[in-house]
């Protein structure tokens, strides 16, 4: 079975297409005005609109039941910018992923890769919230006449899509990417693991080694690229699926009158929480398998083998050490990890508090 890790980024890359032409070649005045209509549209005026229909509509009740929606185009924009930021460092990542591919050999970890590496990265599509359409401004009196109601729906119609294309990349690329590093760093530990007991005919054992050095370099190159692409998003999206909690839950107890809007409310809650879940749990994988990466390389047969090789195998585990000093970060402020999921929900349930104990004093 050929190994391609890069078949699960084909419709990322086609959403990419649609939001950043220009950086796939496409260079005629047409697709700058399309740009810049798209960007300007959708990207930043879509969220503000959003935003100023809570503040300037509604009461109480409306601004809490629609400022969620409202606060996650915010993000879905903010990710997407620091996204097509980053867009050079995604397509070398791919590079790389296809250059690892290459270095698969043995049926174990073609086994690895079929049973669990494949199953891992569905989830992160299976697993990727829908977007919905909630109350928003408009510059004009949407009522005033059918025109304009049918140009305030057909904005919000476009720009809702247009988010969901964004939303598709900025919400799957993370735990894809980690999922596949993780992958290829636990298949770098098998043929590790292996070198001196399974020797090719005609190679050297030091040739070998070697070719893993090689592979070890690309592993490097994409954990860092990998570091540096999500860092911002991952905040971004900390930050805000913790506040959207918060607002979930004070909208629930407070606001909520019937048993649908409850379920409505609870069904929201966990959308949230499985939006940011993905991209915790396969950052805490990634760190498993760093640490265990230097038992897999001190698990092959080096102690048969010159006192040169030993030394180079105690180099390549000193090497190795250097991944655990390198977490993966949320805008360098906080560790990507499980720890960070239950810290997000904390943070809801410390925000819920402060506002119960202020209602409670304004009582």
């Amino acid at each position: 079975m050929d190994i391609d890790s890069t078949l699960a980024y084909r419709p990322l890359w086609l959403c990419f297409r649609v939001s950043a032409p220009t950086f796939f070649g496409a260079t005629s005045h047409w697709v700058y005005g399309y740009m810049l209509l798209l960007h300007s549209l959708v990207t930043v005026m879509f969220p503000m609109h959003l935003l100023l229909g809570q503040l300037l509509q509604g009461g109480p009740a409306e601004f809490f039941k629609n400022l969620t929606m409202s606060l996650s185009c915010a993000a879905c924009s903010l990710k997407h910018i620091v996204q097509l930021w980053h867009l050079p460092h995604m397509m070398e990542i791919q590079t790389l992923l296809k250059q690892l591919d290459e270095c698969v050999q043995s049926d174990e970890e073609k086994d690895y890769y079929r049973k669990t590496l494949q199953k891992m990265c569905l989830w992160c599509y299976l697993l990727n919230p829908p977007e919905l359409l909630y109350l928003a401004w408009f510059p004009f009196d949407w009522r005033r006449s059918s025109f304009h109601y049918a140009l305030a729906v057909g904005y919000q119609l476009v720009s809702i899509l247009t988010a969901g294309v964004q939303g598709l990349t900025n919400d799957i690329f993370t735990p894809l990417t980690l999922c596949y590093v993780s992958g290829h760093m636990h298949l770098f530990g098998i043929r590790m693991s292996r070198l001196g007991f399974h020797q090719t005919p005609g190679i050297e054992i030091q040739q070998e080694l070697k070719a893993c050095f090689q592979d070890f370099k690309l592993i490097m190159r994409l954990h860092e690229l990998t570091r540096e692409t999500v860092s911002l998003v991952q905040l971004v999206q900390l930050v805000f699926c913790g506040t959207n909690l918060c607002i979930i839950v004070i909208y629930g107890l407070f606001y909520v009158e019937d048993i649908a809007s409850m379920i409505h409310n609870i069904a929201f809650f966990a959308i949230v929480c499985v939006q940011l879940f993905p991209s915790c749990y396969f950052a805490s994988v990634l760190a498993q398998e760093c640490e265990r990466l230097p038992n897999a390389i001190f698990s092959g047969n080096w102690y048969q083998q010159s006192a040169e090789y030993q030394r180079y195998v105690l180099i390549f585990t000193q090497l190795t050490l250097g991944l655990l000093k390198r977490p993966v970060m949320a805008g360098e402020l906080i560790e990507l990890n499980l720890n960070a999921f239950a810290a997000t929900v904390k943070m809801a349930y410390s925000l819920f508090a402060v506002v119960v104990q202020a209602k409670n004093n304004d009582n």
